[in-house]
């Protein structure tokens, strides 16, 4: 009843107002009053059922900046149940008391920098060099959902420890990382690919997103700058590769822990590809089952054998061993 009397009383004013439309300030006037009139007719749309129980403030509230004509121009970050990500479930954590990432030559990860792999669609090709990189964007971080698994550069992902994802500078790299919002930095160890989120350059762990004070807002503007480390003298003999006719180029198709769901994977693909095999290995003790096609005679091949998978409705990415 409260809520009809304020929108016949709005519709009076309205008609009202109409006799001075030449008049600034009725322009301005009326332009808050549409806003008005049209929050009290969507409140009224939204208390059309029967409602249980008194309606609190908190929940005329909520309605009411649910029907906002603002709501829709600043879509909020995906929750943690639209997500199945998260912080853990009890956490009183001195990000403070973290240190940052300590940059250090390291070889090249051996699966997690090939020439170039395909995500959703997307081609992605990875730097060969991380020197003199900077980018700006919007980072996200990720919790609960990944840790202890295994990231793209093979090292299980920490949240608690100072990493993050991107989704072409070398990996392992390091780089510094600063909150365009509050001015924060932070150092962080980039072990991992993605964010594949459209809009998004960095994926921060939950140790390096709480650091930078974005943890509550789930995304930040951030800006990225690539931290070289020279080799010792003796890396050349450390990092070299193989010979080339030792190099075998793969696509990776699927990676599962039952050798069930492998074998169908196979099965669905050895029709079309007869160097589809299911590569089976234990690194920690689980059994892990990889559905691969090769090796193929080069990258273009790789590339090729990806875009039919893609029309197949099959992500792949390439494995060079």
């Amino acid at each position: 009843m409260v809520l009809n009397r304020l929108l016949n009383a709005l519709r009076e004013k309205g008609r009202q107002s109409k006799k001075h439309r030449k008049s600034a300030v009725y322009r301005h006037v009326h332009e808050h009053f549409e806003v008005l009139f049209n929050a009290v007719s969507c409140l009224l749309r939204r208390f059309q059922q029967p409602v249980k129980g008194l309606v609190t403030f908190s929940t005329l509230l909520t309605t009411l900046t649910a029907c906002s004509p603002f709501a829709a121009q600043h879509p909020a970050t995906p929750t943690q149940s639209e997500t199945g990500d998260g912080p853990p479930a009890r956490s009183a954590i001195d990000f403070s008391r973290i240190p940052d990432a300590v940059p250090r030559y390291e070889p090249p990860s051996r699966y997690g920098n090939p020439p170039f792999y395909h995500v959703f669609g997307k081609r992605y090709q990875t730097l060969r060099s991380a020197a003199g990189f900077r980018q700006r964007g919007i980072a996200s971080w990720y919790g609960t959902k990944f840790h202890g698994r295994r990231t793209s550069s093979g090292e299980r992902y920490n949240m608690y420890a100072m990493t993050a994802a991107h989704k072409t500078l070398p990996l392992p790299s390091y780089a510094k990382v600063t909150n365009l919002l509050n001015g924060r930095q932070v150092i962080v160890k980039i072990n991992d690919r993605g964010p594949f989120h459209e809009g998004r350059i960095i994926d921060l762990s939950y140790a390096a997103a709480g650091k930078l004070g974005l943890l509550h807002r789930g995304t930040a503007p951030v800006e990225i700058e690539a931290i070289t480390v020279r080799p010792p003298a003796d890396a050349a003999t450390a990092v070299a590769p193989p010979a080339a006719d030792s190099t075998a180029v793969y696509l990776q198709v699927g990676a599962f822990n039952e050798q069930d769901r492998a074998r169908q994977l196979h099965l669905q693909l050895q029709h079309q590809y007869h160097l589809a095999h299911i590569q089976e290995s234990a690194p920690d003790g689980t059994p892990r089952y990889r559905v691969r096609v090769g090796p193929l005679d080069s990258p273009e091949r790789a590339e090729q054998v990806a875009r039919q998978l893609q029309e197949q409705g099959l992500a792949s990415f390439i494995v060079i061993e």
